[in-house]
């Protein structure tokens, strides 16, 4: 596993992980992977659904269980925003490659989320978006080794600013 040149995305969602991820890789000659759609196809159903039948934890496990496996190599992965719960996965991931932050402010993610059970996102009851923030934004610095701060950008400059960070 070790000596693989991917890039994987963490953050909140609605950070870009998907769309800036998507546009990274086409900038940098790699591929692209979501792992939240190779999770879709492995189980079945889409992540709502999955969350529902298995509850958090189980999602939590099987997230982990497919980031863990992914087998690639210099491809722009864009994960979950709940895959920093596992230290498994994150290990896993650390070794597949750079891990890159994509931070943006709790009231842009606001301002980007709609409903977020529609969405996917592993948040416990009662708990509101500010607390997943809040309880996320130290993980994520934990495990990034680049961060990249994307307020106010567009897509490309989200693009050419994590370039610029990767060449540093």
């Amino acid at each position: 596993m070790t000596g693989r040149k991917n890039l994987i995305l963490i953050g909140m969602p609605g950070a870009g992980k998907t769309t800036v991820g998507f546009a990274l890789s086409e900038k940098i000659g790699y591929g692209y992977v979501d792992s939240d759609d190779v999770i879709v196809a492995r189980e079945g159903k889409q992540l709502p659904e999955i969350i529902a039948e298995r509850g958090m934890d189980g999602f939590l496990d099987v997230e982990a269980k497919v980031n863990a496996e992914l087998c690639v190599d210099r491809c722009v992965i864009a994960t979950g925003g709940s895959v920093i719960y596992r230290e498994s996965a994150m290990k896993a991931l650390k070794q597949m490659g750079k891990i890159v932050y994509l931070q943006l402010s709790y009231a842009e993610i606001a301002k980007r989320l709609g409903d977020l059970t529609k969405r996917g996102v592993a948040i416990e009851g009662g708990k509101t978006l500010l607390d997943l923030y809040q309880e996320r934004t130290p993980l994520y610095e934990e495990y990034a080794d680049i961060v990249v701060n994307l307020e106010w950008c567009t897509i490309v400059q989200s693009v050419e600013k994590i370039v610029e960070a990767l060449q540093k």
